[in-house]
């Protein structure tokens, strides 16, 4: 026998539940074990401190129904998870698929408006000339709300051709 079955043989003998086979087993354990025979002296006291200590304690109902409920909910602990008979609703189904194209499509619109804020975008721009041959050009660039004014300087009829010679030298 292994030393946790000795443990509960003495036990049981110190109860008086054992038979009178187990009993003289018991009894011989004792002869040739002195651990035996210190673990039964160890039990013997431990039991006889506890003799007056239930007497205070009552319980509302009797002690064989108070011990069936404690059972029967151990019991009900260990009982494993009814399986689930009934069919998903096609609600559930449909929900688990929109759920996450809905995620998708609001990704995708931030995404839309924040590079339209950014100008990241195509550039958006204009150019213009006031005049024919001012020499000035305006640029546009409405995605960073910026304007440039290109003058040409001098411009090309600025000198008349009686000026040419008359040149930095």
């Amino acid at each position: 026998m292994t030393e946790y079955q000795n443990q509960l043989k003495l036990q049981s003998h110190l109860d008086g539940e054992l038979s009178e086979a187990e009993a003289s087993e018991v009894v011989s354990l004792l002869a040739r074990d002195p651990e035996a025979v210190a673990l039964l002296a160890e039990l013997r006291q431990t039991s006889e401190a506890l003799v007056g200590f239930e007497d205070g304690i009552r319980l509302p109902e009797s002690r064989d129904f108070f011990w069936s409920k404690i059972q029967r909910e151990i019991e009900g602990q260990h009982s494993p998870a009814p399986e689930r008979t009934s069919p998903v609703p096609w609600s559930a189904r449909l929900r688990r698929l929109l759920m996450p194209a809905t995620g998708f499509a609001v990704v995708a619109l931030l995404a839309l408006v924040v590079t339209r804020e950014t100008g990241s975008g195509p550039a958006q721009s204009s150019v213009e000339t006031s005049l024919a041959d001012s020499g000035a050009l305006v640029y546009h660039d409405f995605s960073a709300r910026a304007t440039f004014v290109w003058l040409a300087y001098p411009a090309d009829d600025e000198f008349s051709e009686e000026d040419e010679g008359a040149g930095f030298e």
